[in-house]
């Protein structure tokens, strides 16, 4: 799966010219111009990595990273600060906050990339250990992409694994059939929004016959919920 990386820079050529790069090494681009339109983007999907200015009007970026660190759902995120500020002891301040690396400017596009990738190296070998979701009575292994309900194994399609993968992670949360569609089939796939009412039909018909049939709920007007919570 393509990474997807949430740049939050308020100077627009160097905005551009990080988006630029990272498109071209072949990752998804995600671009805000302050934090109030980073924690938009947040609320709707989660990065695989943030690249964030530090210098910005209103909540600082390092500010911004200690908030992100604070959250039970954004703080597993790796970020990357990337800033003027050359002191050793501006770096400290900036792990210190929880930011995973630091850059200083002015820097090349070629560093930038060594240590994007450096970083999602890491968070990957970290993570090797957490390829488990429970959610109620379902459990999915990431790493064999199967997944169970009560014990039972679930007879789900790759697609369908990958749509209970997502609601399994964002629980609680109402997603349109227009994020449903960037979130689980991609940006690039130009499908009806109405594909994914049929996905959620054979899902819940999967799901079926347990106790975890009424996990996912449709929220009239919206889209659709998971929840555990089922009255």
């Amino acid at each position: 799966m393509t990474a997807k990386i949430l740049i939050v820079e308020d100077e627009i050529d160097i905005r551009q010219i990080v988006a630029m790069t990272m498109s071209n090494e072949g990752f998804e681009t995600i671009e805000a111009d302050n934090v109030t339109r980073a924690l938009e983007s947040l609320a709707i999907m989660l990065p695989d990595l943030i690249i964030l200015d530090w210098m910005m009007p209103g909540l600082s970026g390092l500010e911004f990273t200690k908030r992100i660190k604070k959250s039970s759902r954004t703080k597993q995120i790796p970020i990357i600060l990337l800033t003027a500020k050359s002191q050793e002891s501006d770096k400290i301040a900036a792990l210190d906050s929880g930011a995973d690396d630091y850059i200083t400017k002015p820097f090349s596009p070629a560093e930038l990339v060594a240590r994007v990738k450096a970083v999602l190296r890491r968070v990957r070998l970290s993570s090797s250990d957490d390829e488990v979701l429970n959610a109620g009575n379902i459990k999915m292994d990431l790493k064999s992409r199967r997944a169970f309900c009560e014990g039972d194994k679930l007879n789900l399609s790759p697609l369908e694994f990958k749509l209970l993968e997502f609601f399994v992670s964002h629980p609680e949360r109402c997603y349109t059939r227009a994020q449903l569609l960037d979130q689980v089939w991609g940006t690039n796939t130009f499908i009806e929004d109405r594909t994914v009412d049929v996905h959620i039909r054979r899902l819940r018909k999967v799901l079926s016959g347990h106790e975890c049939s009424d996990y996912i709920q449709t929220v009239r007007g919206s889209g659709y919920l998971f929840t555990e919570t089922v009255a």
